[in-house]
């Protein structure tokens, strides 16, 4: 019998999945106009590479990704480039945006990559076909695919698990896709799975999803032998889909506070993400839609739907049959974890998986809060086993560094301590202010540290250069003063110990800067500003090195000219 692993805590709300699951998946109609943000993913937004006025075609580049953690951005219809500039995007603060604005023509002119046989093709270039695809994690948290697909490289990943437990009332996108798609998802996962060096394949489901897991069964068994595919069953509770919750439920590895998966030798992927990766290998096709869940009572025809990214949210809801008169909440993403949105004249994005129109009675605001009557009940279905309540009182007092201490930064914000709390108190949204609070100030003393890092940077620059400019003098000196030298130059093991010195130097700067090197390729997955710092911190260790070496060859220079010297001298009659 196999053992039984569980994470803590964890709630069972209804999941009102059936109503959006009744009708199979169907192709949204064709935009008239898409609105495409810039800042579809984590980390530094992409870079338009079209001027307004110009004609696109369906898949063609618009915007080239910038830095390491960036992902490209492509034309989800054919038309002209109406305008560059800030637009509304989806965020609960109702924040705009750089966006780039296609007038569609109709005609659905596609410009497709080159189709791969990705066995065929060797790494690097698949690594470059998912960078060139703008492929992004689709189960909502938007990281770059390529830079998850390189993480092979620095890390031993036995396991790529397939997260098809989509816990979170109301989002059925990875059950329907599964439904239709399972040997495409599974496909994508051995390519993946081929990229990261993972001998095995998981695929973690929860027990409500009969249908998925049918076609999941159907697609392993007609499917290779290797890698190894194993299909696991979890019992529904939320929230399984949190990576570390499913990987301990799976696997019985626990991340540690600050880690990340890679670090245990596993990579997770959702179902979405894996077949789109598929198709931008082997049909050359770019991410320009997604599946997108459209449910609540407000809808006349809920469902799932293929939606070309900018889509207007308001149409992609009309045509769900939206009764405007009964909405009262639209919420991106799912009701525990998900955006509440102002207004519907916004785009779907690359990491919208579910739009709910609700009425008041689906999702009643939450009554005002009262004061904390210690039951205990967050703690218990906290599936982090942090102490919320705790966390809570040193989030409102401004007591941040506490809050740190507790271990704030590994709540993932899944909402179950709101969901239990009989006070109704604004648990998650305290966390989310107390974790911005701390970035700013952790941001503050990055900035610092680069500043000090640069001026390191610069002074290492000007001493090199000096010592650089050193070495030549001397060389000058030397070679006109060679010929006609009588005297028999000092130094000798004074020299010799200098030159030792200033070769265990050399040496110590080489390992600082290979331990840089390091430190930046185990962050390959990094926020932009760590990165920046990494870079910075790189840049230092190498001017230090080539300061080094210029010392360490003026020194040899001189010991050389010194040799000579007095070998010219010992040879006079």
């Amino acid at each position: 019998m196999s053992r039984r692993f569980d994470f803590p805590g964890g709630i069972t709300p209804p999941g009102r999945k059936a109503q959006s699951t009744r009708e199979p998946l169907r192709e949204a109609p064709l935009p008239r106009r898409v609105v495409l943000p810039l800042t579809q993913h984590r980390g530094q937004p992409a870079e338009p590479c079209v001027a307004v006025g110009e004609r696109v075609r369906t898949g063609q580049v618009i915007a080239h990704p910038q830095g390491r953690v960036s992902a490209a951005l492509h034309a989800s219809i054919s038309g002209t480039v109406s305008a560059i500039e800030p637009r509304p995007i989806p965020h609960p603060g109702d924040l705009t945006a750089p966006c780039l604005v296609i007038e569609g023509d109709g005609s659905d002119e596609w410009t497709l990559m080159p189709a791969l046989d990705w066995r065929a093709t060797d790494a690097e270039t698949l690594h470059r076909r998912l960078a060139e695809s703008g492929l992004v994690g689709l189960g909502g948290a938007g990281f770059p695919s390529q830079v998850k697909a390189g993480l092979g490289e620095h890390h031993a990943i036995d396991t790529l698990v397939v997260n098809a437990a989509e816990c979170e009332p109301y989002i059925s996108a990875d059950d329907m896709t599964l439904r239709r798609h399972a040997a495409e998802v599974l496909e994508g996962a051995r390519l993946l799975a081929h990229l990261l060096g993972a001998e095995r394949i998981l695929v973690g489901i929860e027990d409500d999803k009969p249908e998925a897991l049918a076609a999941l069964n159907t697609a392993i068994a007609a499917s290779e032998s290797t890698p190894i595919i194993e299909l696991k069953v979890i019992e529904t509770r939320y929230p399984s889909g949190g990576e570390n919750q499913l990987i301990r439920r799976l696997l019985g590895r626990q991340v540690p506070s600050g880690g990340l998966p890679a670090d245990m030798g596993v990579i997770c992927h959702n179902p979405g993400t894996l077949r789109a990766a598929l198709e931008a290998v082997r049909d050359g096709r770019p991410l320009i839609s997604r599946v997108v869940t459209l449910t609540g009572e407000a809808l006349a025809r809920p469902g799932n739907v293929i939606a070309r990214l900018g889509t207007s949210l308001a149409e992609l809801l009309d045509d769900a049959g939206l009764d405007r008169d009964r909405l009262a909440r639209l919420v991106m993403g799912g009701p525990l974890m998900g955006q509440p949105l102002a207004r519907l004249d916004l785009p779907l994005v690359k990491t919208a998986n579910c739009l709910i129109a609700a009425s008041a009675e689906e999702l009643p605001a939450p009554p005002p809060p009262r004061p904390c009557i210690r039951c205990g009940d967050c703690e218990t279905a906290c599936p982090v086993a942090l102490a919320p309540q705790r966390l809570f009182a040193f989030a409102q007092a401004d007591a941040d560094d506490k809050a740190r201490e507790l271990a704030l930064f590994d709540c993932i914000e899944c909402g179950a301590c709101d969901y239990v709390c009989p006070s109704h108190l604004p648990l998650v949204a305290q966390f989310r202010a107390a974790k911005d609070r701390l970035r700013h100030k952790d941001a503050e003393a990055r900035r610092a540290e680069r500043a000090r890092h640069r001026y390191e940077c610069r002074q290492a620059r000007l001493e090199r250069e000096a010592a650089e400019k050193e070495a030549r003098r001397q060389a000058r000196r030397q070679a006109a003063s060679r010929p006609a030298s009588q005297a028999t130059p000092r130094g000798g093991a004074d020299g010799q110990e200098a030159v030792k010195s200033l070769r265990i130097a050399r040496a110590a700067a080489k390992a600082a800067l290979r331990k840089a090197e390091r430190a930046l390729a185990r962050a390959s997955d990094a926020d932009a500003a760590t990165l920046a710092d990494l870079e910075t911190q790189r840049a230092t260790a190498e001017e230090h090195l080539k300061a080094a070496e210029a010392r360490l060859e003026m020194a040899q220079a001189q010991g050389n000219g010194q040799d000579d010297a007095q070998s010219s001298t010992e040879e006079r009659p």
